[in-house]
């Protein structure tokens, strides 16, 4: 009898397992779970912080509406609110460079001892003012518009704070200045350094026409009264 050949057993192929699949789409599932139930909370909060600050501006409405009492809402007129004015430039250069032009112009070198007289205290007026104008000032004939106090400074600082105050002065159209400069008490051999220096400076100004040492109750001897052009 023939014997009959023994076919090769094909090797058996895996059937394709449903389970991963479906463990896969669970897994999904879940995910999309979660990020429903975080976005159901966020929404939650949101609403509620709405809520919450609807609640709070009803409270403040009524509130004022308790406070103040009953009030009628102003009619639209339809106009255009108007513009608010625009900040006019500061011409800051000019400032320094007369501020230093000033400065130059005060010297400690002139001499207007000439210029000064001592028969009532110590005063100074320029040629072509008579001296009323000196008494006058004495006397508080023009309120002081401003005033300089240059206690405790060097002469330098004091010189550059002299020279914007009167500049600020003209600017203000200012008429009538105290300059206190101290009676010296504090300097070296109790003598009034500023004193000299600032008469001097004074005297230097084209728009000083007077000057003349305070009265008692004004500062005595440790200030001037100054008088400039108009």
């Amino acid at each position: 009898m023939p014997v009959k050949s023994a076919k090769a057993a094909k090797p058996r192929q895996p059937a394709a397992s449903g389970k991963t699949g479906a463990t896969k789409g669970l897994a999904e599932l879940g995910h999309l779970h979660v990020a429903l139930l975080e976005r159901e909370r966020r929404a939650r909060e949101g609403a509620a912080r709405e809520h919450a600050a609807h609640k709070a501006t009803e409270h403040q409405r009524h509130l004022f509406a308790h406070t103040v009492g009953a009030v009628t809402p102003l009619l639209p007129h339809g106009r255009t609110p108007a513009a608010p004015p625009r900040a006019q430039p500061l011409p800051r250069q000019r400032e320094r460079d007369e501020q230093a032009a000033l400065r130059e112009a005060m010297s400690d070198e002139v001499d207007i001892e000439t210029l000064l007289l001592t028969d009532d205290g110590l005063s100074f007026h320029r040629a072509g003012v008579g001296p009323d104008v000196v008494t006058r000032l004495r006397r508080g004939h023009w309120a002081i518009q401003g005033e300089l106090d240059l206690h405790g400074m060097r002469r330098e600082q004091a010189r550059d704070e002299l020279s914007a105050f009167m500049r600020e002065a003209a600017q203000r159209g200012w008429r009538c200045l105290r300059v206190v400069h101290g009676k010296g008490h504090g300097s070296p051999g109790r003598q009034p350094v500023l004193k000299a220096k600032v008469q001097r400076w004074l005297g230097q100004s084209d728009a000083v026409l007077a000057f003349a040492q305070a009265s008692g109750p004004q500062g005595g001897a440790g200030a001037l009264i100054v008088l400039l052009r108009g």
